[in-house]
């Protein structure tokens, strides 16, 4: 393995940050591959079986503890954050009428996952222009790796109670990305101040009460895993308090204080397309399965699938004012050629027969306060 001296480390770990921001991210930090202090918490989350259906989250305990498993010879991992809220949109006014479908606000544009594996492995690319070849690997919400916990490490914010990552001068509309490498960087003085305090908006506001305790999160109750990461029938429980999001939820963040300092993102990828920030349920269901591929191509969106993706409309239009076209929709639906979305089609069917007879429920328990 090649040698290297601190001072010219020290050196390359500067450009390396001064490269990551003129490639798009807007915080970089280094930190290195001892998560050992993770073990027990994330043994005891896991032991609760609060991963739901996420059993891929149960392998490779060893690896999510000490990356350096996961790509051989790593001794360092370059950590970044790319803000991702796109230009203005009139989300609570979407939320507020579940006649519209609500979109989580980090996937309307192109695939991240995509976006950010590609500056990645472009810093990778500039820092062997620099020294030559090395080993690297990168890695965006993928793999058995502890983004979190890692960008704390690297002293890109604290965990918030929502278990997000928070930062003082950004919020947490942002998205993180590692870069693995074989290179003895210095490290970066992790992030240990907790700035919550007594504030627990974001365990208030969540509509299936998910955050079950400050920084502990119930996946199967949340709505992002009910919505894309759910692949069978949603607990009936939870279809009403879902309201109009069809994919993902972003309660806890709209609602966090912290986030009166996000920054818009500049990255055009980010833009929502195909209109996804205005449009109306029944022009969603609309969509037949060619559609629905042709449309979220290069999207996150397709990780629910077609089906996923009927499912999730049925639901919200079961939450919706209802109306002719709607119920029309469903009745459709309802003779859908797949079980799951019968079963949808025809509850939402039902709850709206309820809504005739008694008084309309709101879409939010606590919508007031949006």
């Amino acid at each position: 393995m090649t040698q290297y001296d601190p001072d010219s480390m020290q050196s390359l770990a500067k450009q390396i940050k001064n490269r990551a921001i003129e490639l798009g991210f807007q915080q970089c930090g280094i930190t290195d591959t001892d998560l050992s202090s993770e073990a027990e918490a994330l043994k005891a989350w896991l032991d609760k079986g609060y991963q739901g259906e996420m059993g891929y989250l149960e392998n490779h305990f060893e690896k999510r503890i000490d990356p350096s498993l996961l790509v051989e010879n790593t001794q360092r991992i370059i950590c970044v954050r790319m803000n991702c809220l796109p230009p203005e949109i009139e989300t609570l006014k979407i939320l507020k009428n579940p006649d519209q479908a609500y979109i989580s606000r980090y996937t309307m544009g192109r695939d991240y996952h995509k976006i950010m594996r590609k500056k990645l492995t472009r810093l990778a690319k500039d820092i062997e222009g620099l020294i030559g070849e090395f080993g690297y690997r990168p890695f965006v919400d993928s793999a058995p790796v502890m983004e979190r916990p890692l960008a704390r490490k690297a002293g890109l914010g604290w965990v918030g109670k929502h278990t997000l990552i928070l930062n003082r001068s950004a919020g947490s509309w942002f998205l993180l990305g590692e870069l693995l490498v074989d290179l003895p960087l210095p490290v970066d003085t992790e992030y240990k101040e907790e700035h919550c305090g007594k504030c627990q908006a974001c365990i208030d506001i969540c509509p299936t009460a998910a955050i079950v305790a400050p920084y502990e999160l119930d996946a199967r109750r949340c709505i992002s895993y009910l919505t894309i990461e759910l692949k069978g029938s949603i607990p009936e429980e939870f279809r009403p308090l879902i309201g109009n999001r069809i994919f993902g939820c972003d309660d806890c963040q709209l609602i966090c204080p912290w986030n009166r300092f996000a920054q818009h993102s500049s990255e055009a990828d980010f833009n929502p397309r195909h209109k996804l920030d205005s449009m109306s349920l029944v022009e969603l269901l609309a969509w037949d399965e060619e559609t629905f591929l042709k449309r979220t191509e290069g999207s996150a969106i397709r990780r629910t699938g077609y089906q996923g993706w009927l499912r999730n409309i049925a639901v919200a239009m079961g939450n919706s004012h209802g109306g002719e076209a709607i119920e029309a929709a469903l009745q459709e639906l309802s003779q859908y050629p797949d079980d799951i979305v019968q079963e949808h089609a025809l509850w939402a069917l039902k709850q709206l027969n309820k809504t005739k007879i008694t008084a309309p429920i709101l879409t939010h328990p606590r919508a007031a306060k949006l």
